[in-house]
């Protein structure tokens, strides 16, 4: 059993040093060494990072999960692997390759890691894990998640109050319950500033999405996300906002054509200041819902550090500083809109509104 363990060992990380070739900002890079000033203080912590398909270079959710363990690695000298899955099956796999390799916190980016993290934390009760974005109910497992629909619901108040056709898309990466936080969000603030505008985006049921809301099934396909910018910005829509990881570059890519041949269209980003992650398309991006996932492994990096770790579920909103509007709004979104954005940010902050997170809850909403 031994043996066979050692080989699976070797075979993933093969695999891993493959994918990464030529890939900025891979783990073979970040082990506390190059990275370091002279007086970075040296810590023997460990942290192993495995992203869901999206990719390490996705500019968007994995990249900044990445960047805050990257401040660990500066600041405390930690030693850093990172791992990236092309499909599902490798996310066991590459989480007990992370552990078997030495890390005192291994990190799982995604919700669509949470069977994996459930298994492995099983098989592993020693270990220190921490999922982002879903929770396991574990000894050893700390759980962070966000409240997308409350900054989502500040890029529905700019979409509502920047649109000239009344028309507002959404593009998802998959249809399951924490991207429809996102979509639930935008949709209740399009609806508080223009309700005409938000009719699209509002479901007609409570369960499916509405006419111009589209699901790419995908975080990484490029292609589908430009293809579906295109059939919304065909059908009339003028702002489109994205939840959908790496199929939000092809939405970038469509509102700069589109922008080239005359048409006034928008793209919203997400995760990222994507304005900055993105600067070739910053001309079309009116603003990006940052979410901060490099605070959350950063942090979660740094209670290993401080002995301070602990399972248990985090969840972090406006209030809490784990989501709101990006720095470079100022530059494409007017200023007496950024105003009102954040006069709804200052009551969410303050609980005097709460933001619907299903679709039922956003046809409710008033």
């Amino acid at each position: 059993m031994k043996m066979k363990k050692i080989v699976a060992l070797m075979a993933t990380v093969a695999m891993t040093a493959s994918l990464l070739v030529g890939c900025a900002g891979n783990g073979n890079d970040d082990k506390g060494t190059a990275s370091e000033g002279k007086d970075t203080p040296k810590s023997e912590v460990s942290v192993g990072l495995s992203t869901d398909e999206g990719g390490l270079n996705d500019k968007s959710f994995n990249q900044s999960a990445d960047e805050g363990v990257k401040k660990a690695v500066k600041e405390f000298g930690v030693k850093y692997t990172s791992v990236e899955a092309q499909k599902k099956e490798d996310y066991e796999p590459n989480l007990q390759a992370l552990i078997d390799g030495g890390s005192d916190l291994t990190l799982a980016i995604g919700f669509q890691l949470a069977d994996a993290v459930k298994n492995i934390a099983k098989i592993n009760p020693d270990s220190k894990l921490c999922i982002i974005d879903s929770v396991v109910e574990a000894n050893n497992v700390m759980s962070v998640t966000f409240k997308e629909e409350e900054g989502s619901f500040l890029m529905g108040v700019i979409a509502g109050l920047t649109t000239k056709t009344n028309k507002i898309g959404f593009i998802g990466g998959k249809d399951f319950d924490t991207i429809n936080k996102f979509e639930a969000g935008f949709a209740a603030g399009v609806k508080a500033v223009n309700p005409k505008a938000a009719e699209g985006l509002l479901s007609a049921d409570g369960k499916n999405p509405g006419t111009t809301v589209k699901y790419a099934d995908s975080f990484a396909d490029t292609n589908k996300g430009k293809e579906l910018a295109t059939s919304l910005y065909g059908a009339g829509c003028d702002v489109i906002y994205h939840a959908a990881g790496g199929c939000g570059i092809g939405l970038f890519q469509r509102a700069q054509e589109l922008k080239k041949e005359g048409k006034e269209v928008w793209a919203i980003g997400v995760d990222m200041d994507q304005a900055v992650s993105l600067p070739k398309f910053k001309d079309v991006i009116l603003s990006s819902m940052m979410k901060r996932v490099d605070n959350a492994t950063y942090d979660a990096t740094k209670a290993v550090i401080d002995g301070t770790f602990k399972a248990g579920h985090v969840e972090l909103g406006i209030a809490e500083g784990g989501v709101g509007m990006a720095a470079t709004t100022k530059d494409n979104t007017a200023a007496d809109v950024i105003k009102k954005a954040e006069e709804f940010e200052a009551k969410i902050k303050e609980g005097k509104i709460k933001v619907p997170a299903t679709r039922q809850e956003a046809i409710d909403y008033k």
